[in-house]
């Protein structure tokens, strides 16, 4: 993908960074419970899921209200915190972001 795609929709002065593997998207504002085989199915009509990270209190049980989603390309990332981001998720609006962003060189 050219740098001028990458750059879209971005604060002037940065742009996604890749991870390793993939592209990392940070869900925040989840109903404390719900539960990982949910988020995925919810997540994957965008794209392969390669990874889900969910933060549980340990008191509780219950999700801290955030996740971690790592798709294997930009595209499906991209798609997934556009047509997300601001969405209900049982009963709450969640925000959808990069996980990481870099300063542009």
């Amino acid at each position: 993908m050219r740098d001028n795609q990458l750059n879209q929709g971005f604060n002037n002065d940065e742009i996604p960074a890749k991870s390793i593997e993939g592209w990392i998207i940070i869900i925040t504002n989840i109903h404390g419970e719900a539960r990982e085989d949910y988020i995925k199915d919810v997540f994957e009509k965008f794209g392969q899921v390669k990874n889900l990270h969910l933060n549980l209190d340990r008191r509780t049980g219950f999700l801290k209200g955030y996740a971690f989603l790592e798709f294997e390309n930009f595209v499906d990332a991209k798609r997934a915190i556009d047509e997300m981001d601001g969405t209900m998720l049982l009963n709450q609006k969640i925000h959808v972001d990069w996980a990481f962003v870099q300063e542009k060189k």
